[in-house]
């Protein structure tokens, strides 16, 4: 009986957050907008919802107009109830994290270790003591400028890691629609017959506003984006990597960040990392600069839809990446490029934070001298089709048909 009561309150907690998942962008949009402030940048059909009072998140989007899909997963009850004082968030989730959703939003790594930015000087490695700095996490950005399909933002602001270093920094931020020539610079190719794409990129620059350097022995911090879709029972996300041998590239994934993962969840075959995207089984992923092809991906057959997160790489791929993992590291620059999140129960018996599932990039080490910039730009894209339409995309991007990425858990 026990048993059952838990998956019924599992089911009873998850349910209305699947039903928000199949709105469409109008009513999403809408939504927003009885809550917070919220620019709509549009081109033709394209267009996506951005939250200034969410750092410049870009909520969600669509490839079809008002009432196509809308990629992004938001959490409604969170945007609804909006920021508590403090008082009244002790012993919730929000004492350390507004998960408000969004498909694109501005974070700083590293998370964990002894430069870790979410936990304080002295504090355990532990969920108790975990805590996302209020700048971003409650903080409004500033818009700055905007026009029908760009807008931009500013931000300066202070954060201190586990070893005590202050990093005192302003943070500008560009959301722009991409027109439909640089689509197809991206893909190599002219959209197929029958496929629709909404494509954003997002161009995140940090400058050290200190009066001293940033350095490794007291810690370095990067750019990182996240971006929350929405999970379907046969989603699956894919990352193409570069293939070689383990003593030159590194780990092809790293699955060790809340756990091994189990091989019916997480494959490698033919230099792909496919990883279900279900929201239905909590893990996280990562794959290290030097494996990186800058392209990670979804397909969900579910929202007719493929997903591609697009950055450029360095051309030095020996740049260091901050390492996020909850311990006292002995390599703190030997993270990930890029992550991939699945949402899921946290602990028997507690229902997920989304669910969701989460494509995620990050910009090297910022190891910069006062007045000095570093700047991490991302694509975000979407096409709508049907399989034929989103299949040669999806070879050539992600190295694998439309076919292969839904199957690749199939049972043989």
């Amino acid at each position: 009986m026990k048993t059952t009561a838990i998956t019924l309150g599992l089911i009873a907690a998850t349910l209305p957050m699947f039903a928000e998942s199949a709105r469409n962008f109008s009513e999403d949009l809408q939504f927003l907008r009885r809550h917070t402030s919220v620019i709509e940048l549009r081109r033709g059909e394209a267009a996506i919802a951005v939250v200034p009072e969410y750092q410049g998140r870009v909520m969600t989007s669509t490839a079809t107009g008002p009432s196509g899909t809308s990629y992004g997963w938001i959490n409604y009850r969170l945007v609804e109830q909006g920021v508590l004082p403090e008082e009244r968030v002790r012993g919730k989730l929000e004492s350390k994290i507004y998960v408000f959703g969004g498909e694109e939003r501005f974070w700083l790594g590293p998370e964990g270790g002894q430069f870790g930015l979410f936990f304080a000087p002295g504090s355990a490695f532990d969920f108790e003591a975990w805590k996302t700095p209020a700048a971003i996490d409650t903080e409004p950005f500033d818009l700055v400028s905007r026009s029908d399909t760009e807008a931009e933002f500013r931000r300066e602001f202070s954060v201190r890691n586990h070893s005590g270093t202050r990093f005192q920094l302003r943070v500008d931020r560009t959301v722009r629609l991409l027109p439909d020539d640089e689509i197809q610079s991206l893909l190599g190719a002219r959209l197929p017959e029958g496929a629709r794409a909404v494509a954003y990129e997002t161009i995140n620059v940090i400058t050290n506003r200190g009066q001293a350097a940033w350095e490794p022995q007291s810690g370095l911090i990067s750019i990182w984006l996240l971006g929350m879709y929405k999970p379907s029972p046969s989603t699956v996300m894919a990352i193409p990597f570069r293939q070689g041998p383990e003593r030159e590239l590194g780990p092809i994934v790293n699955d060790a960040y809340f756990g091994k993962i189990a091989p019916d969840r997480l494959r490698v075959a033919d230099g792909i990392v496919f990883f279900k995207g279900d929201g239905a089984s909590r893990g996280k992923i990562g794959i290290p600069p030097r494996r990186s092809l800058g392209v990670a991906g979804s397909y969900s057959p579910d929202l007719g839809s493929l997903t591609l997160v697009l950055y450029t790489p360095p051309d030095d791929a020996t740049l260091p990446y901050v390492n996020s993992m909850w311990e006292i590291q002995a390599e703190p620059y030997a993270g990930d490029a890029i992550n991939a999140y699945n949402d899921g129960s946290p602990a028997p018996g507690e229902p997920p934070l989304g669910p969701f599932y989460e494509l995620e990039t990050s910009s090297p080490a910022a190891a910069l001298r006062p007045g000095q910039s570093l700047t991490h730009r991302q694509v975000t894209m979407h096409i709508a089709g049907a399989p034929a339409a989103l299949d040669p995309i999806a070879r050539m991007r992600l190295g694998a048909s439309v076919g292969a990425i839904q199957g690749a858990f199939a049972q043989p």
